[in-house]
């Protein structure tokens, strides 16, 4: 269970994003970009998480614990946040959320709150994301944070939709701003009748309960032109660019054509 800081679960007014003891490692971000096939720009980055060096994110992921998780989280976020701006980002900042370091949204989300001033950040153009298949205490807890992070101005998705067992309950509960269609339902996509079935189907149900579908991990022309034609149009994938760490990938224009 992830250890909070006591500022937080005391009723007293919270200090814990600025206090306590700091991680004992550091870590950087490359970012992805998420195109939109419309007008061939890119609608957002991820920001995915890497060693100080540019080392895989299992380097750093390996070594977060219920003691640093929630400091882990929090740094993520101000992290992200100062990188896009030196980088000059002016598209959206999706950054990955951990559902369970978050004990009270109203309150854990200060230290954002701050980054984004303090860099001229606009709250309208931060994307949380957090993936289905995580592990949370329950469903309630999860459409609580979406639901204050929504209320404070951000983007909400779904990351792995489609991978984990609760994904249509989730949705049926709360409708995010964004779906992320996991990468085992796009591949070969164009060559594969049920994923293809399934995946319009998804989108029927999202283009209903008006929630934008991404789908993710596009490596083919193939796969691209049938997304397009069931009506997705934010792809991310290294068909278009890998993670650029830290800097912002460009997109060839032979991934247009």
């Amino acid at each position: 269970m992830t250890k909070f800081p006591q500022s937080l679960t005391s009723t007293g007014a919270c200090t814990g994003c600025q206090t306590g003891k700091d991680l004992d490692f550091d870590f950087a971000f490359a970012f992805q970009p998420i195109v939109d096939l419309r007008d061939k720009s890119i609608f957002a980055n991820e920001a995915l998480v890497r060693g100080s060096n540019g080392e895989g994110a299992l380097s750093v992921l390996s070594r977060v614990n219920d003691d640093n998780r929630y400091r882990f989280d929090q740094r993520c976020r101000t992290t992200a946040i100062a990188q896009a701006k030196g980088l000059g980002m002016d598209s959206h900042l999706s950054i990955n959320f951990l559902p369970n370091a978050v004990y009270r949204p109203e309150l854990c989300i200060r230290s954002t709150l701050e980054a984004a001033r303090t860099h001229n950040f606009p709250l309208d153009r931060l994307i949380f994301e957090t993936i289905e298949s995580e592990h949370v205490d329950n469903n309630n807890h999860l459409t609580h944070i979406l639901r204050e992070y929504q209320e404070f101005g951000f983007k909400t998705a779904i990351d792995d939709f489609g991978a984990g067992y609760s994904g249509l309950n989730l949705l049926a509960d709360f409708q995010p701003d964004l779906i992320k269609l996991d990468m085992a339902l796009i591949r070969d996509i164009d060559r594969d009748k049920a994923r293809q079935a399934i995946v319009r189907g998804i989108v029927s149900i999202c283009a209903e309960l008006a929630v934008e579908v991404i789908a993710e991990g596009i490596e083919t022309v193939g796969e691209r032109d049938f997304l397009a034609d069931a009506g997705i149009h934010l792809m991310q994938g290294y068909w278009f660019a890998k993670p650029a760490f830290k800097a912002l990938a460009t997109i060839p224009t032979t991934a247009w054509r």
